[in-house]
């Protein structure tokens, strides 16, 4: 049974809220006071409901208390409602934000979603070690760190109800993370509408997302509901945001904050319920600055914010990104084309300034010119050798019978010398990780060059 924290100092209203949380099937312990409440965190409460104003703190307070490893729900319910409060209490990862007098029938469904949300949790974790194991999640590939940290936050953010800002370079995948944020979340079985803010005409883009009226402009000959309509009950993913026009981004605030929005040329108000997942390539601090995006919009989109790593700082993921389009390549054509250790060695050490949507399209044309062997001749190399230079380079002899470690030793320590001791030359000769050549010296030295380790995922 799942176990319920209720925090309040009034006895009848906590006795009442205890009573209720219990008849929904949770299993209730109650506090008056935050000193009182911190004695029960260590029973790890999967859900937290707590006041604001207690004797000795803020309710939000709460947040400072919760261990690492440790991610209950936490649903503020409070008499003292303010909008600082309320971005404050969500910003710090609250699952919902309630005012008093409480209206019963929707915390009886923030409960019920608690229940479901766990029992979704427990799916994700049971599967999520295997897939990550797979260098896979969802739609995303890749076992680097850095991408480890955005699969977290994914896996954190999914199941809540909180707005998210992505940012990232062009090509990261921006869409996709918002996707599986999407497929995480209770919204997964309703529409997910991606909308590039950039690529809409400018007049068009308000009757676009809100809608129009018969007869509000030339031309509106009908009326006409808009993308917020559409995906009403889904997720809305509105790419490049800071394209938006900023007289548009008032009205967009104003949807976000109040749930209806007014169609154009119209005067009902329309209710929509829509969670918006916001995206942009150029840093929103510098957009806000520049007067590109409205600071009061930032600060209601930015309450979950996921930064995507660019795709040279996600080290071997690139090798297994490429293998990956042209096993696609290969599986859509009958084929059985591979990489050569020249085309590795140029992969690996390419800049990537396209980032993911560059690899594709590169792993795509090496593909259509090539016969069996995919060379990546056209690439613009930064580092790494070519087929002459692997092919014309020294030659190391090995006895028939060595054990195959020994074989590697020295095939390693080699190249190493070979490159003059440029490491990351080294690694993209041998087709291998940065972090896996490291890795191989540490073991061959004894340790002896663990200092000069790098720290960045790979």
């Amino acid at each position: 049974m799942i176990r319920a924290l209720v925090i309040d100092d009034d006895t009848d209203f906590r006795t009442s809220l205890a009573h209720l949380v219990r008849s929904e099937g949770f299993e209730v312990i109650a506090a008056g006071s935050m000193s009182e409440a911190r004695e029960h965190m260590g029973s790890r409460p999967e859900l937290i409901l707590t006041d604001l104003g207690l004797p000795d703190g803020q309710g939000i307070d709460v947040f400072g208390d919760i261990a690492e490893g440790y991610s209950p729900d936490v649903v503020i319910v409070t008499g003292q409602a303010s909008l600082d409060t309320a971005v404050q209490a969500l910003r710090s990862g609250a699952l919902d934000y309630l005012t008093k007098p409480v209206d019963f029938p929707r915390l009886k469904a923030v409960l019920a979603n608690v229940l479901r949300t766990r029992a979704l949790k427990e799916e994700i974790g049971s599967l999520r070690g295997e897939l990550r194991k797979l260098g896979r999640f969802g739609g995303l590939i890749g076992a680097s760190e850095s991408m480890q940290r955005v699969y977290d936050h994914i896996s954190k953010v999914g199941p809540t109800s909180a707005s998210v800002f992505i940012t990232g370079e062009s090509g990261t995948g921006k869409e996709l993370v918002a996707q599986n944020v999407h497929e995480m979340s209770r919204r997964k079985k309703q529409l997910f509408l991606p909308i590039n803010c950039g690529a809409i005409q400018p007049t068009l883009i308000e009757s676009e997302l809100f809608g129009h009226e018969r007869g509000s402009f030339t031309g509106a000959n009908q009326l006409r509901r808009g993308h917020f309509e559409r995906a009403s009950g889904g997720t809305m993913f509105l790419d490049e945001i800071t394209e938006m026009p900023i007289e548009l981004q008032v009205k967009l605030l104003r949807v976000l904050e109040s749930g209806t929005l007014m169609r154009l040329g119209g005067s009902d108000l329309v209710p929509v319920d829509v969670r918006v997942i916001a995206a942009t390539n150029r840093p929103p601090d510098q957009a806000v600055a520049d007067g590109k995006l409205r600071a009061d919009l930032y600060y209601r989109l930015n309450v979950f914010p996921i930064s995507i790593p660019p795709l040279r700082d996600r080290g071997a993921d690139i090798i297994v990104l490429a293998e990956y389009f042209l096993d696609q390549l290969n599986r859509a054509e009958g084929t059985s084309k591979r990489l050569s250790p020249a085309a590795r060695a140029r992969i690996s050490t390419h800049h990537w300034p396209g980032n993911v949507r560059e690899l594709k399209n590169e792993v795509h044309r090496a593909y259509i010119l090539a016969d069996e062997v995919v060379e990546f001749e056209g690439l613009a190399r930064e580092s790494g050798p070519t087929t002459a230079e692997v092919e014309s380079g020294p030659v190391q002899t090995i006895r028939v019978g060595t054990p195959l470690a020994e074989v590697e030793r020295r095939l390693i320590l080699s190249t190493l010398e070979s490159c003059g001791g440029d490491k990351r030359k080294a690694s993209a000769m041998l087709g291998i990780s940065l972090k896996t050549l490291y890795n191989r010296i540490n073991l061959y030295a004894g340790g002896e060059a663990r200092d000069a380790e790098p720290t960045h995922g790979v």
